[in-house]
């Protein structure tokens, strides 16, 4: 079969000409996928070289807007495994990470079902964007409405059956986007706002547990943008779940980032079940979990390290509430 960098560049290279087959293509995308989550971070000179046709394939207009939902969904998780390989370092030019990101942002719509044959690899997806922070590097290139839009897929799709790692991951993904955020727009907070209102009959209850727990994380983040929309817009605190009044009135306990390290182990355990399919990932896994968890380590060191721990791209602006 060769090495896993002869695999790479002719699995690359048949990227390149895809298979008009969607069956074939799917087949195609599963076993370049399989050999991505085989490669480290930090890859060596002629590994990055190797990647190359994938990196190359996986971003042409053929597979990035192919029509089929199942295709799509196969091709952002093949790119994922591609961010997680270049982390921190973002694997391509701004204008294609936007696209990435879109495709990436659109799996997570139908997270809710799970008998979808690309079920596993949204949470996979999830999974990834999760760990490697991704999520952040959406700030800097302005993605505003996207993070939105991500942010209204969760509480719409997140349900009761879903393991509580898939909870915890879209928690770290809205909770991260939030504390990176120079300024905090009422727009940005306003899906999660709506899902701790008392009468809002669509939301389901896990949806409201979601809501508040991202409030009770980010609640000092969050308390001026909230403060000064209640002033603006004149909306009622009585109308909302208790969590947002406490807030407001500064009664709230912020929860710490240090809180995390309670499920860690249950996590990552959780993460390497999820990814038990594909040959080598548990490698692939810690890998990624190592980088977290030492990204995390220099986020938390202070305010000012945080700054600098943050590549470049990783801060971004929304427009604060006057």
């Amino acid at each position: 079969m060769g090495s896993l960098e002869e695999q790479l560049v002719a699995a690359g290279n048949s990227l390149l000409q895809p298979p008009c087959s969607v069956d074939e293509l799917l087949l195609l995308l599963d076993q370049v996928e399989n050999r991505l989550t085989r490669v480290e971070q930090s890859p060596s000179k002629s590994m990055q070289t190797a990647l190359a046709p994938c990196k190359k394939a996986l971003v042409a207009n053929e597979l990035l807007r192919h029509p089929d939902a199942d295709v799509k969904v196969a091709v952002a998780s093949c790119i994922s495994e591609i961010t997680r390989i270049t982390a921190p370092d973002a694997p391509y030019e701004d204008d294609q990470m936007k696209d990435v990101f879109q495709l990436i942002v659109s799996s997570f719509e139908n997270l809710s079902d799970k008998s979808s044959r690309s079920y596993h690899k949204r949470t996979l997806i999830l999974e990834t964007v999760a760990n490697v922070r991704s999520c952040v590097v959406m700030l800097d290139l302005e993605c505003d409405g996207l993070i939105i839009e991500m942010f209204q897929h969760f509480l719409k799709a997140i349900r009761d059956y879903h393991p509580e790692i898939v909870f915890s991951f879209m928690e770290t993904i809205m909770t991260l986007v939030l504390e990176e955020s120079e300024d905090i727009s009422f727009e940005l907070i306003s899906p999660i706002l709506a899902s701790v209102k008392k009468d809002n009959q669509e939301v389901l209850p896990i949806a409201r547990r979601l809501g508040k727990r991202v409030f009770e994380k980010c609640s000092m983040k969050l308390k001026p943008c909230l403060v000064q929309a209640k002033k603006c817009l004149g909306f009622s605190l009585d109308d909302y779940s208790k969590i947002i009044s406490s807030i407001c009135d500064g009664t709230t306990v912020a929860v710490g980032r240090h809180d995390d390290n309670a499920c860690g182990e249950q996590m990552v355990e959780e993460s390497k079940l999820c990814r038990a399919s594909p040959e080598g990932a548990p490698q692939a896994c810690r890998q990624f979990f190592m980088f977290y968890a030492d990204e995390k380590k220099l986020v938390e060191a202070s305010s000012n390290d945080a700054a600098q721990a943050r590549h470049d791209g990783f801060c971004g602006t929304f427009i604060q509430c006057n």
